[in-house]
């Protein structure tokens, strides 16, 4: 692993099993193997670490949500089924919940809007996948935001869940996604 990739393995483990909180930027240098001042080569303290870890646990299922969006030529009930799925799996993936550093009150802090803003959208990508459904094209406007709302939780809800085998899991929640959803 790079240097950074150390720091950020680091932090993971420290923020999820000491605390954010009672972590230490020396604390993670250590993990990582460095002098606290050779981190700040890396990194510009511990709220950056943070962002990065929690930006990492929504990007790419933003990136994944925005293709399936652009891909018309399968049934969106498969697409929301493919999103769901690929969303949980990297919610659990890793040893370190990383999930559980959403409920941080820190990251209400304005340095982790960059997080708050891809989290609102990846929220509108599957309220737009779950429009874009024959269950979901047939519900008033208001019933298809609380089924979105409904569908987001059971998919970041799996950060409360202890820890059973990511695909067993993954599978398991895009199915219950699909009956919240009403497909």
């Amino acid at each position: 692993m790079s240097p950074k990739q150390e720091l950020l393995a680091a932090a993971a483990e420290l923020f999820t099993t000491r605390g954010y909180t009672a972590t230490t930027t020396r604390a993670v240098a250590e993990r990582a193997g460095m002098r606290q001042a050779s981190m700040y080569h890396y990194v510009g303290g511990k709220e950056d670490l943070l962002a990065d870890l929690l930006e990492g646990t929504v990007t790419p299922s933003l990136a994944l949500a925005r293709a399936l969006l652009a891909d018309r030529s399968r049934p969106a009930e498969r697409r929301l089924w493919e999103l769901a799925g690929a969303d949980v799996e990297l919610l659990c993936a890793g040893p370190y919940n990383l999930g559980a550093l959403y409920l941080l009150p820190e990251v209400r802090a304005p340095r982790f809007a960059p997080f708050r803003e891809a989290r609102a959208d990846l929220k509108s990508a599957y309220a737009a996948l779950l429009a874009a459904t024959s269950a979901g094209a047939a519900l008033p406007p208001d019933e298809l935001a609380v089924r979105a709302d409904l569908l987001f939780a059971l998919i970041e809800g799996v950060i409360l869940i202890p820890r059973p085998p990511a695909p067993t899991l993954a599978t398991a929640t895009a199915d219950a996604a699909l009956r919240v959803a009403g497909c």
